[in-house]
């Protein structure tokens, strides 16, 4: 296994090849966890968002009773939700993503989004308008809930802290703003949307990167129409894009295990998800080969920038209002295409 030193209160070692479990239903992710823990797995990505942290905890108690490895063996990550987005709602949120997880911490506590939506106290889940739209609350203070969230990892029950799906100026008011630092930042990275720009300014603060949709989360769009009657228009099918195909046929490896070795040779961390045994096994065996210089430009070269993102949050009907919605760039460059 090949890892990234993150730093929280000290040093600690991250695996580079993670489970992602967004979308992973309670019903199925117990099993995945078990199978991804015995092929070699030790980080764990999930959220309060994703519904499956209870699952997730039952997983690794059993993995832990078993005796196959200690907790220290492990690298979990879980996040503070878009409901929970305000300093006096860190700590409820994460004692409950713990008591779920069956821990006594998380090794990474991610600040979920850069923005806030006012909760569903009886559901804790976003408020709605007649509608539709979300309920923003318009008054998320990211430097004021980043303050909560390190006093979580003075109490000891996080290790490191992070963002995830914030833009550069949201990253870098928090860096300025923080006695302890962000550690990680977790986006959208594949092919299609390479984040260049953003991996050097996180570099520059000493944030490492992972990505998550790093084979461009093919099941997303069945997702977002069915959840939310929301659909991307002309979702991108990165797996069979050509050139991948070419390179995948060159090495005698899947699509997917280049695509993630692509973002791997960049020191780029990857969560792939799936429930799958053998895609289990293919997503993380990809540290056996290696692309050569021909092969990083090639994949390079596919990346469109923000015209190849495709989780712009868009499906929460109105989040685009919120002050603190991170993609006002892709937003405008939309409004001036219309």
């Amino acid at each position: 296994m090949n890892y990234l030193t993150i730093t929280g209160l000290r040093h600690l070692r991250m695996p580079m090849i993670g489970l992602g479990t967004w979308r992973a239903p309670p019903e199925e992710v117990q099993n995945s966890v078990l199978q991804a823990l015995d092929i070699g797995y030790r980080h764990i990505d999930t959220a309060f968002n994703y519904n499956n942290e209870e699952a997730i905890g039952l997983a690794i108690e059993k993995w832990l009773e078993m005796g196959k490895g200690s907790r220290e063996d492990l690298f979990i990550t879980t996040k503070l939700p878009h409901i929970g987005n305000r300093s006096k709602d860190v700590e409820q949120f994460l004692k409950l993503s713990l008591n779920r997880l069956k821990l006594d911490y998380v090794d990474l506590y991610l600040i979920h989004m850069p923005f806030a939506f006012q909760m569903n106290e009886s559901t804790m889940t976003p408020l709605q308008n007649p509608d539709g739209t979300f309920v923003l609350d318009l008054e998320t203070d990211n430097v004021a809930t980043w303050a909560a969230m390190e006093e979580q990892v003075r109490n000891g029950y996080v290790k490191a802290i992070g963002l995830s799906n914030f833009n550069a100026e949201q990253i870098a008011n928090i860096y300025q703003h923080s006695t302890i630092k962000p550690s990680v930042l977790q986006v959208e990275m594949h092919a299609y949307c390479q984040q260049t720009q953003l991996i050097k300014d996180c570099r520059l603060m000493n944030i490492s990167l992972t990505a998550y949709a790093p084979l461009g989360s093919p099941g997303a769009q069945m997702h977002f129409s069915k959840k939310y009657n929301y659909n991307l228009a002309n979702y991108p099918d990165i797996l069979g894009q050509p050139v991948v195909g070419r390179i995948a046929e060159k090495h005698r490896k899947t699509n997917g295990q280049i695509l993630l070795r692509h973002l791997l040779q960049k020191d780029v961390s990857v969560i792939p998800k799936s429930t799958n045994s053998e895609r289990l096994k293919e997503n993380f065996n990809v540290l056996n080969f290696t692309l050569d210089d021909g092969d990083m430009e090639d994949l390079n070269n596919l990346d469109k920038g923000e015209d190849g993102r495709i989780f712009d949050f868009k499906f929460f009907a109105g989040v685009e209002k919120h002050p603190e919605y991170p993609f006002q760039n892709l937003l405008r460059k939309t409004e001036e295409l219309a």
